[in-house]
This record gives structure tokens, sequence and C-alpha cells, in this order.
């Protein structure tokens, strides 16, 4: 077992194995696109888990990817784990020690980006795909079809859309699901709940990639807690990678299940955008900050109507809007969906994602300090040791 357990220490090059070795990993050049080889017939996957107190399912997902479809010499599952409380770390040895393509590194910094990076250095694959330890994979297939996509194709990343299961779910879940999947409750250009296979920006829908994308980007910035992947699929799009989106490699993720966490996960996702603006000012717009300006006419708008009579008729003018859009467009999702029961959660449901979304963005604009650190240098990436 200690073979497969390794424990990150030091800088972002520098890796200590529990053997006590230390080994610093070379900065590679990608070749130009004309000199990269041809993917082989079955690619090796390197398949990374960022986790963090995911015992109820990380075992689950952990046990549907050594099930698929696919070679078990021709992928690997990488946990890095972010300093978990719960059982994580037992149920991942567990099942470690039964399969020698599992690996568990520890990830002191504890946020998903500096798990994705561990991953990323420790991979082998030709193919690094990132899935979420929370998440529920479509089939056995999985792997192969994304292998597929990629050969097929010659895409440099592949993406794929992220429907939110309600099989088993209440009427507050099925509520936060059909949300979600709106234009309303979700940036209007994302393709994360698109259902049509084609070649798309990769900005909202990228997760596996060509290693080459690695060597030439470098890694996901570490000052990121969310939206760390919008922001290396932005680098890559500005790159000129090209990201093919198919629903064959979909996922499922189960809804939030009250107000309190859609809120803070929303809110979450909205730090992690202005930290976005943040760094690539190019793609504020305001569509994408929306949500700030709604939270700051919430904050200010009261004190603002007491100034004038015509004030007070635009705020109250704004606020009827809202409601009646917010209203209008949850009568038209659920009866399109044919559920009428989430019909009383629905305006709830899209006010604590506006709100949440906003908080958050106001909160990283006001309080938020851009930390000197660069993290777009290359990534090391170890040469491949398989055939």
């Amino acid at each position: 077992m200690s073979s497969n357990v390794t424990t990150i220490t030091g800088d972002s090059q520098t890796l200590r194995s529990d053997s006590g070795l230390l080994s610093e990993l070379r900065l590679t050049t990608a070749p130009p696109f004309s000199e990269r080889r041809e993917l082989p017939r079955t690619p090796f996957i390197t398949v990374v888990i960022p986790v963090r107190n995911e015992a109820k399912s990380i075992g689950n997902v952990l046990n549907q990817l050594l099930s698929q479809d696919y070679p078990a010499n021709r992928f690997e599952l990488i946990v890095a784990d972010g300093e978990s409380t719960d059982e994580t770390v037992p149920v991942v040895m567990e099942i470690a020690e039964r399969h020698n393509n599992v690996r568990l590194y520890a990830n002191p910094r504890r946020w998903s980006s500096a798990g994705r990076n561990i991953g990323v250095r420790q991979a082998r694959g030709d193919i690094v795909v990132v899935v979420d330890g929370h998440c529920e994979l479509a089939d056995d297939q999985y792997l192969r079809d994304l292998a597929d996509a990629f050969r097929t194709t010659g895409a440099d990343c592949v993406g794929r859309p992220q429907p939110q299961d309600v099989s088993d779910a209440n009427a507050f879940q099925c509520a936060v699901a059909a949300a979600r999947s709106s234009r309303l409750g979700h940036h209007p250009d994302s393709h994360i709940y698109s259902s049509k296979e084609r070649f798309v920006p990769a900005i909202s829908v990228g997760v596996a990639y060509r290693r080459h994308v690695f060597e030439e980007l470098g890694g996901f910035d570490e000052r990121f807690d969310a939206c760390e992947d919008v922001e290396f699929n932005y680098r890559a799009d500005r790159a000129g990678f090209r990201c093919y989106f198919t629903p064959s490699v979909s996922v499922h993720y189960r809804p939030r299940g009250n107000l309190r966490g859609l809120f803070r996960q929303l809110a979450r996702y909205g730090r992690g955008r202005v930290r976005l603006f943040r760094k690539h000012p190019e793609t504020l717009s305001l569509k994408s900050f929306l949500p700030g300006l709604f939270v700051l006419g919430c904050i200010i708008g009261p004190g603002l109507a007491w100034l004038s009579t015509w004030l007070l008729r635009v705020y109250l003018g704004a606020i009827l809007t809202y409601v009646l859009i917010v209203l209008a467009t949850s009568v038209v999702i659920a009866i399109r969906q044919r559920k009428l029961a989430v019909l009383s959660w629905l305006p709830l449901v899209f006010l604590a994602i506006h709100l949440g979304a906003g908080a958050g963005m106001l909160v990283e604009a006001i309080c938020g300090a851009r930390q000197s650190s660069d993290s777009d240098a290359p990534l090391a990436a170890r040469p491949s040791t398989h055939a």
C-alpha cells in the first residue's frame, strides 16, 4: 500500500514520496502542432480526482471508474485528498490496496485547484481528465467514449454536459436542477446543460485534455477556490486549443438539498468569477457581472429611494420587473417539465442563486486582494513511462 500513497511537500516543482525520495520535475516544451504524435488506438488515460470530505461518494466514484469497459493497464486513478476530516482517506486506501492503478496523494493546500495540479504533475496519461469525487458516471463506456472523442476529432480538449441527477430527488432538488439548467439560473453562454455535439469554446465545459495542453499552458491557478477550471479553459481558448463537446461523456451531479447550501455554492462561484475578472479583465461584461449588480441594487436601492420620488419609482419598478420575470420563468419551467410540485420552490431557488452569486462577487470585489504570485508558469510534466 505504501507505494500507492504519496505526500506532496514544498513548492509546486518538488515531490516527496513516502520512501523519502526527492525528484525535481523538469519543464518540457510542447512540440509544434504538426509534430504532435497521434493518439494510440487505446490511449493511456489519467483520471485526476481532487477530494475533500467525500467519504459518502468517493468509493462509488472509484468503483464506477474501475468497472469501466477499458483495459485496466491503460488507465490510472489519482486521488488528491485535501486533508479530509471524515473517512475519505481510509475509503480510498482500502480500494488502492486492491487495485494498483489507484494512487492517493496528500493535498496540504486543500483547494481543488491544488489537487488538480498534483494529479497532473503525477499523470502518465496521453489524456488527463478531471472527475469530481461526488459525481455519477452515466455508464461503463465513459473512458472509451472519451478516448474515441479525442481520436476521431483531433481535439486538444473534450468537454461534456453535467446534468443534475433528479432520479431520487425531492421537490426542492428538482427545482434546483430545473433552475440551474435555465438561462435565468445559469450563465447564458455556458454549454454544460446542452446536448448538441460540436466544437465549442472550452471555457465552460473543458474537463479532459491532451497532455501537451498542460505542457504549454501550465497548471490550474491555485489562487482560485472555484472557477479554476474556467480560468484554465479560458487560457486554453486564448491559446487556440480546440475543444470538442460531446454528451457521450456526461456526468451527473446531485443538486444541493437546501437553500443555505445552494446560496453558499453560488457564493463560491461568484467569488471565483471576480478572481477571473481580476486576472483576465477582458472577460468582464455587464452580463457576467449582473448578479453582483443585482445584490448591489438590493443594498443601496432603499437608501436611494428616499432621495426622490423618481428614484423610488425606479426602485419599485425594478423590483416588480424582477419578480415578474422570476414568476413567469418559474411557471413556464413547471409547465414544460410537467412538474408543478416544483413551482412553489422555483422563485426562492432563483433568488438564492442570484443573491448567492451576487454576494460572492461583491465580497470578492471589495475584500479580495490580488496575490503577487503568478501561476501561469509552465507546469512541469513528467514524461510518460508507458508504451
